[in-house]
Order: structure tokens, then sequence, then C-alpha cells
């Protein structure tokens, strides 16, 4: 069971411009994401206590998915 409603998919799926996506492709999209989420959460969590913190920062975010702030 995700822990991620379906609505806010449906809603970035039809803002790209497609009028019809079934629930099954939605729900793929949901499982991905939530998937990407949690091994983005968990690096994370790594490197702030790698950096001797309990609090996940921003920077540590970013890191992670690539970025630089």
């Amino acid at each position: 069971m995700s822990m991620l409603p379906m609505t806010p998919f449906e809603r970035i799926v039809k803002k790209t411009g497609i009028k019809r996506v079934s629930r099954e492709a939605l729900e793929e999209m949901r499982d991905c994401i939530e998937e990407i989420a949690m091994d983005m959460s968990e690096q994370a969590a790594r490197i702030s206590n790698h950096a001797g913190r309990k609090t996940v920062r921003e920077e540590d975010m970013l890191f992670v998915a690539g970025k630089k702030k």
C-alpha cells in the first residue's frame, strides 16, 4: 500500500496536456516516485549522520539530488 494519494499525480499528468491516463499508469508513476523519495531520504539521512547531525538539511537533499544551492 502506497503512502501517497493518487490525486496529485492525476493533476501532474493532466497539467502536461494528457487528456486521459489509466489508473495503472498513475499507480506505476506514484510507486516509482515514492521509491525515489525513499532512496533519497535514506541517502540524506546517511549524509547527515556522517556529518554528526540528527537533522537532515536542505543541502543534504540537494546533494543527493545532484544539485547545488
